[in-house]
């Protein structure tokens, strides 16, 4: 970051498209979804625009400026740390009366701002007409029409702030009832020049009196015990004279000058009172045909994905046997370069050949779920699920992120308030089955022994979720907050988010993890051609052949699973010497079973395991391998003796 350049920061509510909006300024930046809760960290790229070079900060969805959560506090961290030099609240127009509430806490700080009417078009569709002038004029800053997602309006929000920044002009704030005025006069009359927190006295005051316990009190009574007395006064008085806790007389004088700002500048249509999404909504979260809706996705999203990916892996598979048949005859199968080519097209043509057919589409599907709006819906359905397990629903957004990869997910537990919540999470996300588990789902169970197999794979990899989550809890004992959690309006999804939302994905695997399997092939070609891994597979025999019942070539594979899971789907065939057309002539159906278990389940990938240890501590991270570890013995026996 370049602290002497202009800083710009988008800040709204969760799901009001800020980082559609910032990346359609930045270009493909930020991550986007149509999921609550899923920005946890801010975001920042430096953007020229016109001759100005500007540094843009997308900030995680907050609902106030009181810091209850991580994503809160990082937000607090840039407005108070950072002083932006121009603050952009984005709304999510079809929300305005909600989303106006944060539009004048942000007012309350005095910045320069400018308000991002986003999703306009939806607000349009629900049949809300909103006056954009007459908003501005009301709140005395810049309002900007957006459609971020089609980038209509963009263009002039960014002027509009360039000029805000060339003619600084402290935004004006909204006046509260008569005594609410006096006690904050009152208060702000007490704080000493150059008090902590900001340099606003009335954005200090507002929070001092409204924030009993939170973050803003406990900051004035180290900093100055005497006042924190008038502090007490001062609200005490207010509370006796409306009845009310002073925290829910800020809110309700918010909530009803929000109101007032919508029914003066808006309009809402005649017609049909209940929207075509709320008349989905009804089916979609139906106490029983919402279930059933959802399973049927699932079992749809499965197929899908099997029937794109299986003619693409015979496809592209051909080519490649015929290339390394070849090879084997022009370089003779026991020279150094043969192995070392041979490896080299192993890594490449394997995940070209094996990972991507079903790569491409599970990330393609699971952009339209999120983009649609459907994931918060089955984080709702399955918050029942989730209090089963000692956790509740607002869980399921690290959850349904692990179905793309771990990492992402575990950064996720951010939005959890409690502790207790985020290791137990953590510690099940592993154990979702992430792009990785299911393309060796896919490209090993479904294609050897076909597709029901795997969709069963699958719902035993989500009953041990459960089962395991049931474990953890009866020794990590607490109440689990309950779980508040917005359902974003279903929205048609633009094929150019989806592709971008695709790429952004695709490129990680491309630059982080193709390398790696690439470079584990050769290590594995050079092993071979050393006979190191004989010696590899000797020390795991007594796990492998004598417990797992597996061929011993298949232990040093599990070694490499730790860089990638796929490393070990490819490895498998390169140790056993077979193509994917004869491996079932070298391995049993239920060796492949078994296989799939532990290696699907046998210890988090070297990524996660890195960001357990960031995130959590060094405890939690050997936690979960243990646990990881522990869980695949145990299951690929049970499977053993059962097959």
């Amino acid at each position: 970051m370049t602290p002497e350049l202009p800083v710009l920061i988008l800040i709204g509510q969760p799901n009001c498209g800020k980082s559609t909006l910032f990346n359609s300024v930045a270009g493909l930046k930020a991550e986007t979804s149509n999921f609550p809760g899923t920005t946890v960290k801010h975001t920042h790229s430096l953007v020229t625009v016109g001759d100005r070079l500007l540094n843009l900060i997308d900030l995680p969805g907050t609902y106030s400026l009181n810091p209850s959560d991580p994503a809160e506090k990082t937000a607090l961290t840039h407005l108070f740390g950072e002083k932006p030099d121009v603050i952009i609240n984005v709304i999510d127009a079809s929300l305005l009366g909600r989303s106006l509430e944060l539009t004048l806490e942000l007012l309350e700080l005095g910045e320069p701002m400018v308000v991002a009417l986003n999703m306009m078009d939806l607000a349009e569709k629900k049949g809300t007409v909103i006056d954009a002038a007459a908003l501005e004029r009301t709140l005395g800053v810049p309002v900007v029409p957006v459609v971020a997602r089609r980038g209509q309006g963009v263009k002039t929000l960014i002027e509009r702030a360039l000029e805000l920044m060339a003619e600084p002009r402290p935004a004006p704030v909204q006046a509260y009832s008569g005594d609410v005025e006096a006690a904050l006069g009152e208060m702000e009359s007490l704080l000493p020049p150059g008090f902590p927190l900001t340099g606003n006295g009335r954005f200090t005051s507002i929070k001092l009196v409204e924030s009993s316990g939170l973050y803003f009190e406990k900051a004035l009574a180290e900093a100055d015990p005497d006042l924190k007395h008038d502090l007490d006064r001062i609200r005490s008085e207010l509370e006796a004279r409306r009845g009310k806790p002073a925290y829910e007389i800020i809110a309700a004088e918010r909530h009803h000058l929000s109101q007032k700002l919508f029914e003066d500048c808006c309009r809402l249509k005649p017609g049909d009172r209940q929207s075509p999404s709320g008349k989905a909504d009804a089916v979609l979260m139906h106490p029983f045909y919402g279930y059933l809706i959802l399973l049927a996705i699932l079992v749809g999203f499965f197929f899908l994905i099997f029937k794109v990916g299986s003619p693409l892996e015979n496809l592209l598979l051909a080519p490649l046997q015929s290339l390394r048949q070849a090879l084997t005859v022009r370089l003779g199968s026991g020279s150094l370069v043969f192995h070392l080519v041979d490896g080299l097209l192993q890594g490449i043509g394997g995940g070209l050949a094996i990972v991507l057919p079903y790569f491409i589409p599970l990330l393609f599907l699971m952009a339209l779920l999120e983009d649609v709006g459907y994931l918060a819906r089955a984080g709702f359905l399955l918050d029942t699920f989730m209090h089963r397990i000692g956790l509740h629903g607002k869980s399921v957004t690290p959850f349904i992120l692990g179905f793309g990869c771990n990492v992402p997910a575990i950064v996720a537990t951010r939005i959890l308030e409690s502790r207790r919540d985020r290791i137990v999470t953590a510690l099940l996300i592993p154990f979702i089955p992430c792009s990785a588990r299911t393309t060796i789902i896919l490209a090993l169970v479904a294609f050897y022994l076909g597709p029901w197999w795997a969709l069963g794979f699958y719902a035993v990899n989500i009953l041990l979720v459960a089962v395991l989550g049931r474990v953890i809890s009866m020794f990590m004992k607490g109440p689990s907050p309950g779980l508040i959690l917005e359902i974003p309006s279903l929205k048609m999804p633009s094929l150019k988010s989806l592709v971008q939302k695709t790429y952004l994905q695709l490129s990680f695997f491309l630059k982080f993890a193709w390398p790696l399997l690439v470079l584990g092939s050769l290590v594995l070609s050079l092993l071979q051609f050393f006979g190191a891994d004989g010696l590899i597979n000797a020390a795991l025999s007594p796990l492998v052949v004598h417990g797992l019942g597996l061929p011993p070539e298949l232990g040093v594979t599990l070694v490499f699973g730790f860089l990638r899971k796929e490393l070990s789907l490819l490895m498998m065939l390169q140790a056993l010497g077979v193509g994917t057309s004869s491996l079932l002539t070298v391995i049993t159906r239920e060796q492949l079973v078994v296989f799939a278990v532990f290696v699907s389940l046998f210890i988090p990938c070297l990524s996660t395991f890195g960001i357990l240890w960031k995130e959590l501590g060094r405890k939690v991270a050997f936690l979960s391998a243990a646990l990881s570890v522990g869980t695949a013995v145990v299951l690929s026996l049970i499977v053993r003796a059962i097959l």
